[in-house]
């Protein structure tokens, strides 16, 4: 390697270090104050940056918001996503998908609760390329739930005639109520709350002879 090689590495990797310390920080703020309170001028001041160093990571406040949503994702997925994916298909992984969650949001990986709760009630009537990640990421989400329970049905652990979708909508809603109480009130309850209201409603859907499920 010559010389202006190893140069252009360190560069390189300085300047992957300076934007993962950077989005380490937005992902903090939008979790409490949302994705329009980035701004390269505060991101500067608080991490001790220049902003034309930080305009220079992003190129524009959209793309800062944008990178900050796929860095939300990204850690999510490493949280909430990857480690339920060890458990084999059926209703255990139902249920450690939901305690993930509900686990994301009690131990505030993001200082605000939930990344995506509260950036989709900023973006939820606005139009455009970071409404359009958020309603990404969200679908996403919902999907993988209902793949989830849905596998738990094919392999004979709920009933053949659950319905998935709803059934998905009510445990999505349980922890999304979850942690909007618990932000809102700082305790922890209704995450005990959240957790008998998912385990009704995976015992009220399991087939006959299946596995009795957590919390039955």
């Amino acid at each position: 390697m010559t010389r202006l090689d190893g140069r252009l590495d360190g560069r390189l990797e300085r300047g992957n270090r300076t934007r993962q310390s950077v989005l380490h920080r937005t992902v903090a703020i939008a979790s409490v104050e949302g994705l329009e309170a980035l701004s390269a001028g505060r991101l500067a001041t608080e991490l001790g940056l220049s902003k034309s160093g930080v305009f220079a990571l992003f190129g524009s406040k959209q793309e800062l918001q944008l990178a900050t949503v796929r860095e939300a994702g990204r850690i999510f997925g490493e949280r909430v996503i990857r480690p339920s994916e060890q458990v084999p298909a059926g209703v255990g992984r139902v249920e450690r998908l939901c305690e993930l969650w509900l686990e994301y949001s009690r131990g505030r990986v993001f200082p605000g609760g939930c990344f995506f709760y509260g950036v989709i009630a900023e973006f939820d009537a606005r139009s455009g390329p970071v409404h359009d990640a958020v309603v990404s990421a969200h679908r996403a989400w919902t999907a993988l739930v209902e793949r989830t329970i849905d596998e738990a049905r094919t392999g004979g652990e709920l009933r053949p005639d659950t319905d998935v979708p709803q059934l998905a909508f009510e445990i999505v809603a349980l922890m999304e109520a979850a942690n909007a109480v618990s932000v809102l009130h700082a305790e922890e309850t209704a995450y005990h709350r959240a957790r008998s209201g998912i385990a009704d409603r995976l015992r009220n859907a399991s087939a006959e002879g299946a596995p009795a499920t957590r919390g039955s």
